[in-house]
């Protein structure tokens, strides 16, 4: 009988446990959030000094102002602009980013949002593609210095 009570203590107790725990989880959850519609910009192949922005848009999908304090880039080749006021809830922005399209090879290059988001306080977004080399363009030239 005494074995019987006390597993049966324990049960109400891990109960108790469990239901305080999801409890704590919800309200943790209560605040702003952030979803983005895209989290990475494939650019392809572009040209030399080609177009190098892209865009991120996010929508705070939670119940209190979502507000940004920081956007972390991976290089000085990469600049983020993003919103400095606050985002109310269930209104979308953007986090624009520019890539410097005068360096040739692979785009691998990420910035780190930092905000006050409960269901993620630090989102990474990502941009990638391949700038072409610089086109070495014009009408051949002889050893003289003149066109051919």
């Amino acid at each position: 009988m005494k074995k019987l009570l006390i597993t049966s203590m324990s049960l109400v107790a891990i109960l108790m446990i469990s239901t305080n725990s999801n409890a704590q989880d919800e309200v943790q959850l209560d605040g702003p959030k952030i979803e983005f519609t895209k989290q990475v910009h494939d650019y392809g192949t572009v040209k030399y000094d080609g177009d190098g922005y892209s865009s991120f848009e996010f929508k705070n999908t939670g119940n209190a102002p979502l507000i940004i304090s920081k956007a972390n880039k991976s290089c000085g080749c990469t600049v983020p602009d993003w919103p400095r006021e606050p985002i109310l809830p269930g209104a979308t922005s953007q986090i624009k980013v520019k890539y410097d399209m005068k360096r040739p090879g692979a785009i691998n290059k990420s910035v780190t949002i930092v905000s006050n988001a409960v269901n993620t306080p630090s989102a990474v977004i990502r941009i990638k593609g391949n700038v072409l080399p610089k086109s070495t363009g014009g009408a051949p030239v002889s050893a003289s210095g003149r066109a051919n």
